[in-house]
């Protein structure tokens, strides 16, 4: 299976809160767990993407405001993510359920990877489909860590260690 973009995504569609379930985490986010992620259409033309997060060992919520720029002519499903001004980077939807129930964000060398719901758990069979076809796409899925929304995540956690 071949990680490239999905054909399109509708923006409006897209628009809206997003569970992060499981990640390849990033030197920035590795220490964040229970990550929601509401997408908001900018006038501007880009989304506004706020987060709100828990730091292993905290109880307080954080919270961070980045932003999500498409890249034209690609049917709006390759954009660049701008957590810190000038930098940005590649943010890929590898795959995306027809109802927008659930998405995968991938990167073109596997350096990131995201499962994110619009609810705080999917379907054990169903994570389990997504997990295997992101291994096809060549993503190291021993990698992968539990946001803590739900305790069947853990379950299969522990499947895929």
């Amino acid at each position: 299976m071949d990680n490239q973009p999905v054909q399109r995504v509708d923006i409006m569609a897209y628009a809206g809160k997003w569970y992060s379930l499981y990640s390849i985490p990033t030197f920035m986010d590795k220490h964040w767990r229970r990550k929601i992620e509401t997408y908001v259409i900018h006038p501007d033309g880009y989304y506004a993407v706020f987060t709100t997060y828990n730091v292993v060992g905290e109880q307080k919520r954080k919270y961070i405001r980045s932003k999500l720029f498409v890249t034209k002519k690609t049917g709006n499903a390759v954009f660049k993510a701008q957590l810190v001004w000038p930098f940005k980077v590649d943010y890929w939807v590898v795959e995306l359920a027809e109802d927008y129930s659930y998405v995968v964000i991938g990167h073109p060398k596997h350096e990131r990877l995201y499962i994110m719901s619009r609810k705080p758990e999917l379907p054990k069979d169903l994570l389990k489909g997504i997990v295997d076809r992101c291994k096809e796409r060549g993503y190291n899925i021993s990698k992968l860590v539990s946001q803590g929304h739900k305790p069947v995540h853990q379950e299969l956690e522990k499947e895929h260690a």
